[in-house]
């Protein structure tokens, strides 16, 4: 065992020395985790920024008045009064995302307790604009009517309103979940890309072949290379959420970074696995690249990141349980964001140790094979 162990650190520092020789490689790892999480933290939103929108105010009142002034900046640019007749061209060039239609008499109405209706016209196109901006503006409207009945003292006349608390993300700020969403994503990426490009770059340099001729064996070649790779990766995104997440974006950390760490290298050990398992499938770097692609974009989006588990039919969800990217954003979510601690995220974690067992087992059969035809 303590051969083994021997064995084993030496291959991994030799890969280490070949990462950081491969420059090119090593400047992408830099940047995955440096401005690319930067870049798609800011650059990426799901709230509404500056949508263009227009009213018909065929009220011209107090009231509609106080809506007016209500829909602010940054969420909207001023609106526009435009004539009801002009709205089906406007919506129809895109020229505003939003067209709100007040009615006549709307003070008169709402002071009597009539329960007028506003008509909000939508460009749905945008389709994450469209649901999130009719909400705000339906906030607005009834922040706004509600205050000004208030303010005429007309208690009894106010309808039953409903107060929302958002917990993790007050704010609701879309930097919050990009930062780290991005993070988990390169996490993936990396882990199968440098393990994997460790293998075939062996096999196209010809160096496995003086790998064959040393006293060590299969388990060891590749133990070495999901230390040396995983630890990289996690340095990386431990500098990424430390320095660019954490001190550049301001997104708080909940949770405990020692916790999640220990999370990272569990899902490594899985991810890794699963990187030197198709590197045996494919037989030049092309191949790898081309096959590397659907399994990230599959892994990716039924992770629970981008879209939540519990929108996928029953079948999806039974059949991503045996995705580790999916148990690893639920332990992620739970820890950086909740402040889970490990009687919370204990059973993702084991199900990430069992899965990587597997994955590893698969790779060792075919690294083996791949081994014995190089011969």
């Amino acid at each position: 065992m303590r051969r083994w162990i021997a064995n084993v650190f030496r291959l991994g520092v030799k890969e280490l020395s070949s990462l950081v020789s491969d420059k090119v490689l090593f400047a992408f790892i830099i940047y995955s985790f440096s401005f690319s999480i930067y870049s798609e933290a800011t650059g990426i939103k799901t709230e509404v920024a500056n949508a263009p929108i227009a009213i018909v105010d065929s009220d011209r009142s107090l009231l509609s008045g106080r809506i007016y002034d209500g829909l602010l900046e940054p969420y909207f640019r001023r609106p526009v009064l435009i004539d009801r007749s002009a709205v089906d061209q406007a919506m129809d060039v895109g020229t505003y995302a939003f067209v709100l239609d007040i009615p006549p008499r709307l003070e008169a109405d709402a002071l009597r307790g009539r329960n007028p209706t506003l008509q909000l016209n939508i460009d749905a196109t945008a389709m994450t604009q469209a649901g999130v901006g009719e909400g705000y503006i339906a906030s607005i409207v009834q922040q706004e009517t509600t205050n000004y009945l208030q303010s005429r003292g007309i208690e009894s006349q106010l309808p039953v309103t409903i107060v929302s608390r958002a917990f993790f993300n007050p704010n609701l700020e879309g930097v919050w979940f990009h930062a780290i969403d991005s993070i988990l994503e390169n996490v993936t990426m990396l882990s199968i890309l440098l393990v994997g490009a460790a293998v075939i770059r062996e096999r196209e340099r010809g160096t496995i072949e003086h790998l064959l001729v040393m006293p060590v064996r299969a388990s060891e070649i590749a133990a070495a290379k999901i230390w040396a790779n995983g630890l990289v990766v996690m340095l990386a995104a431990l500098l990424s959420l430390l320095v660019v997440v954490e001190q550049i974006l301001k997104v708080p950390i909940a949770g405990s970074v020692p916790l999640f760490l220990a999370g990272i290298a569990i899902y490594l050990f899985a991810i890794t696995s699963l990187g030197i398992l198709l590197a045996t499938i494919a037989n030049t770097m092309p191949q790898f690249g081309l096959l590397c692609i659907p399994v990230f974009l599959t892994l990716n989006m039924l992770s629970g990141g981008p879209s939540p588990l519990e929108s996928m039919p029953d079948a999806l969800q039974a059949a991503v349980q045996i995705s580790p990217a999916m148990h690893f954003v639920k332990f992620s979510q739970s820890v950086l964001s909740r402040g889970s601690g490990l009687d919370v995220v204990w059973p993702q974690l084991a199900i990430l140790g069992v899965l990587g067992a597997v994955f590893l087992a698969l790779a060792l059969a075919r690294f083996r094979s791949m081994l014995a035809r190089s011969q």
